[in-house]
């Protein structure tokens, strides 16, 4: 039993859990929140609970794609299940889900319903066995769209105000940004499967332009809408690694798994201070203007 739950959380990809707290505890900034049970109640679900629903339903169907992935297999990158294994998925996810998604409907109410019901029918789209949206590019970049719930979700769990709509445009080039960065290293697996992303249909060097233009695109919203300079700085710093990275470091060369698991170290250390710093500035909650 302990190395099924082992299993289970290895499916949660615990080294990407740092994309849905940072998108949670986004409307939270500058409050004093910490001693409030529903918050910690919220935090534990879009770790564990949230991230075993997406990542595993997405694991269930993308198990022969999975299994020729070197970057799979760790709880970096989620785990490596077997057809058996993931055939038997779908009722640990049911479970979990049963067991915490009915008191946040208690406290959030009709909304709390509504927000889960798209979160569920965006995965399911997504994760269609024939014809999902993960491989009918760029519709998967649009589901990307279904991590802003974690924003609302936060809101109604915590009873906050509604955030900026173009703090959700930031939002939405930054999942963009994450699940493009994904692509490209899992570009060759891809292929090899037969697998149609915006990256095996682009190629790495255009996807990485992309990105490229995603970031700059991040980095003038936060100066000419949010007139926030350090946050954009930091980003700026992030950007010129990426043009090192395209035109003079690995240009359109594969990336080793080592390589791979210190990008995602290093991503949650930069997302950790970039977290601290919007938390404590509240520099995405309200525009300069």
């Amino acid at each position: 039993m302990f190395d099924r739950l082992l299993f289970w959380l290895k499916i949660s990809r615990p080294g990407l859990w740092f994309a849905t707290i940072w998108l949670y505890i986004l409307p939270t900034s500058q409050m004093d929140i910490w001693q409030d049970s529903n918050f910690w109640l919220g935090f534990i679900y879009i770790t564990f609970p949230l991230n075993f629903l997406v990542y595993g339903w997405n694991d269930m169907v993308d198990q022969k794609t999975d299994a020729a992935n070197p970057r799979k297999g760790n709880y970096w990158f989620g785990a490596k299940g077997s057809a058996s294994q993931l055939k038997e998925l779908w009722k640990a996810i049911l479970f979990v889900q049963l067991l915490s998604m009915p008191y946040f409907i208690w406290i959030g109410g009709v909304h709390m319903a509504l927000l889960f019901a798209g979160l569920v029918l965006i995965n399911g789209l997504y994760n269609l066995p024939e014809n999902g949206l993960r491989s009918r590019p760029p519709l998967e970049l649009l589901c990307q769209i279904g991590y802003l719930l974690i924003a609302p979700f936060s809101i109604l769990v915590n009873q906050l105000e509604p955030l900026p709509i173009l703090t959700y445009v930031y939002l939405f080039l930054f999942a963009m940004q994450s699940h493009l960065i994904g692509e490209v290293m899992d570009i060759e697996p891809d292929r090899a499967a037969g697998r149609k992303t915006t990256a095996t249909i682009w190629g790495m060097k255009n996807t990485k332009l992309l990105i490229i233009g995603i970031v700059i695109a991040e980095v003038s919203l936060l100066l000419v809408y949010f007139n926030e300079y350090l946050f954009a700085g930091m980003l700026g710093i992030g950007l010129i690694w990426l043009i090192l990275d395209l035109f003079l470091i690995f240009k359109t060369n594969r990336y080793t798994l080592n390589q791979m698991k210190l990008f995602g170290l290093l991503s949650n250390c930069v997302a950790f201070i970039s977290m601290a710093y919007v938390w404590y500035s509240g520099c995405l909650l309200a525009s300069s203007n």
